[in-house]
């Protein structure tokens, strides 16, 4: 008889018991028995199996439409020493597993991928892609799960905050969560249709700097006044907080890192550091303004999955069980069109890095042209333009030329 375990790891998305409830149905009723791995790979790397529950088919029948996970989640990472990786491998042993679906962002995939390896055969990995920031490299047009649940929510709050900032004439800078990528900011922004947004793959390759990020804000405040408009709304991903120069911002400096060494970008107040620096800024030119900042993304991951999740979970955790039992492993598990499609791990994985490869916005696509023509930040034509920039620098209350130093487009 196949064993089956599941586990989930990273932060929660919309979607995951989908997974799992699907995954267990079909297992059982190809003749498997499931367990459920509580909390990750952090017990098993502890070589704890006091953590792993059977799963029958009327423990899961009726989740998918949660939020959350049943089984919890955790950052753990059992790659970071090979102890702990063999630990892992030596408890799925010791449970009797021989079928593992994992469900996660790219750490864990990366985990997976490294268990198959370990497993030598032994034991059969399926990966299922879930993050709300979409940057696993699936096919193009081909989301992670949670992704676009997250944006229908985020597309919904950034509204009201559109509202909110018309009628009380007042400006929000909304951090909206995407690590690596700013696909949920450039979403969600675009469907609310906010003033402007902002994501790192905008900028060059390497550190952002502070200033930059506060003058576009400035400049799109300004350019907004001149329009009769004191209002707006800015989204920006918190992405841009890691890769800020430490230099200009002391936080950053000492910030505490999760077990995979990432930023704890939760804990770098980027929109509290440009509020106030574009505030104080305008505030020394006698122009007074409120700004507002809104952190936006735990509120988000653990929302009841919308249709499309719900449809897309069930088809990913049935085909990872599909996949399993056709003798796949070390595979992660997309939806193409109307098809289930295993991609083998390892063509995941960046060779320069080690690590698997993120998916990034595509800043030279049509879809993404319009979205940028359809902000309201200063443009190079708006400098060309003797009128506009009589405007710009009488509202700034700063000459001409330094408009044009202070503003000055990224692109």
């Amino acid at each position: 008889m196949a064993t089956f375990g599941i586990l989930v790891g990273g932060g929660p998305a919309p979607g995951i018991n989908g997974v799992i409830g699907a995954a267990t149905i079909l297992a059982q009723r190809s003749g498997a028995r499931v367990y459920g791995i509580r909390e990750g790979f952090r017990w098993l790397m502890a070589g704890d199996t006091g953590h792993v529950t059977p799963l029958e088919i009327g423990d899961v029948s009726r989740i998918r439409p949660l939020g959350g996970s049943i089984l919890l989640t955790s950052r753990a990472n059992p790659t970071k020493r090979a102890e702990d990786l063999d630990r892992v491998v030596a408890t799925l042993d010791q449970i009797g597993i021989d079928h593992l679906v994992t469900i996660g962002g790219d750490d864990t995939a990366f985990s997976a991928w490294r268990v198959s390896e370990k497993a030598g055969g032994r034991i059969r990995v399926a990966h299922v892609p879930k993050t709300i920031d979409n940057d696993l490299p699936l096919p193009p047009g081909v989301p992670t799960f949670g992704f676009e649940t997250a944006r229908e929510n985020a597309t919904r709050l950034l509204s009201h905050l559109m509202e909110d900032a018309r009628t009380t004439r007042r400006w929000y800078f909304s951090v909206v969560m995407g690590r690596n990528a700013g696909h949920l900011a450039l979403g969600a922004g675009t469907a609310a249709g906010v003033t402007l947004f902002l994501i790192p793959e905008h900028f060059p390759e390497g550190p952002i700097r502070l200033h930059t990020v506060a003058n576009i804000l400035e400049g799109a405040i300004v350019k907004r006044r001149v329009m009769d408009r004191p209002y707006g709304v800015a989204v920006i991903a918190e992405g841009i907080g890691e890769r800020l120069d430490p230099d200009d911002v002391e936080v950053l400096k000492d910030v505490e890192r999760d077990e995979h060494g990432h930023i704890r970008l939760s804990e770098v107040p980027l929109g509290t550091v440009l509020r106030y620096r574009i505030r104080d800024a305008l505030a020394e030119r006698g122009i007074k303004i409120t700004i507002v900042e809104k952190d936006m993304g735990y509120e988000l991951r653990c929302a009841a999955p919308n249709a499309f999740d719900l449809t897309y979970t069930r088809d990913l955790g049935a085909g990872a069980v599909r996949a399993l039992l056709s003798g796949r492993s070390g595979v992660m598990i997309t939806r193409q069109g109307e098809s289930i499609v295993p991609i083998p791990l390892n063509e995941m994985i960046d060779p320069r890095t080690g690590r698997t490869r993120l998916r990034l916005v595509d800043t030279s696509t049509e879809s993404h042209e319009n979205a940028w023509a359809l902000q309201v930040r200063i443009e190079n034509s708006d400098l060309e333009s003797p009128e506009m920039l009589k405007a710009l620098a009488e509202t700034a209350r700063i000459s001409e030329e330094e408009v044009k130093e202070r503003y000055r487009p990224i692109r």
